[in-house]
């Protein structure tokens, strides 16, 4: 959503997070349906191509994750609750990897903002850990470039739920994760 298609009701003040989780197909879903959040985004971050298309992203050789982009209302969700979501909605402890999906573009990684989001992202990160039995090896790093994924990938899971990989691999996944945050999701949802 562009600046010019931003509704009215559009808060003044927003934030942006970038955050990789495994498959963005799995992470955008969860951060659609938190209250707070105004927009997600699936893309890619982290490496050395420009406007990298997903079959390069897939061959592992990029350098880019697969993340998302979330906008949201720091005045109803917080920088910090969004990373408090982010550890325990995929597993962290594992080096690119989440489930079945293999390489570095599916490494657990923070791409911070700011000094402030810097902070907070290792703040978290440290907390988070006794959450996990072994240790957290999320990337703590400085976002240099977004780059949106193409238009099939976005609300991907919404658009498609009966895709098979949502039916069996991510529906379980938000199904636990909407009773675990029950309280924090947009009423649309419950």
């Amino acid at each position: 959503m562009s600046t010019k298609e931003q509704p009215a009701d559009f808060p003044q003040k927003t934030a942006v997070a970038t955050l990789g989780g495994g498959c963005f197909w799995c992470v955008e879903i969860m951060y659609q349906d938190l209250q707070g959040v105004l927009k997600v985004e699936s893309g890619y971050s982290g490496g050395r191509s420009v406007n990298p298309t997903y079959q390069e992203i897939c061959t592992g050789r990029s350098g880019h994750a697969e993340v998302i982009r979330v906008t949201f209302d720091p005045s109803l969700l917080s920088y910090r609750e969004i990373l408090d979501v982010f550890f325990t909605i995929h597993d962290p402890t594992t080096l690119n990897r989440q489930g079945n999906d293999r390489g570095t573009q599916y490494r657990s990684v923070i791409f911070y903002h700011s000094e402030d989001q810097k902070i907070i992202a290792r703040e978290s990160k440290i907390a988070a850990q006794a959450l996990w039995e072994s240790p957290i090896v999320t990337e703590i790093s400085l976002l240099e470039n977004f780059y949106p994924a193409e238009s099939y990938h976005q609300n991907y899971f919404k658009d498609n739920p009966n895709q098979p990989y949502c039916s069996i691999v991510i529906a379980p996944k938000v199904r636990k994760f909407r009773d675990k945050y029950r309280s924090k999701l947009n009423p649309s949802v419950i």
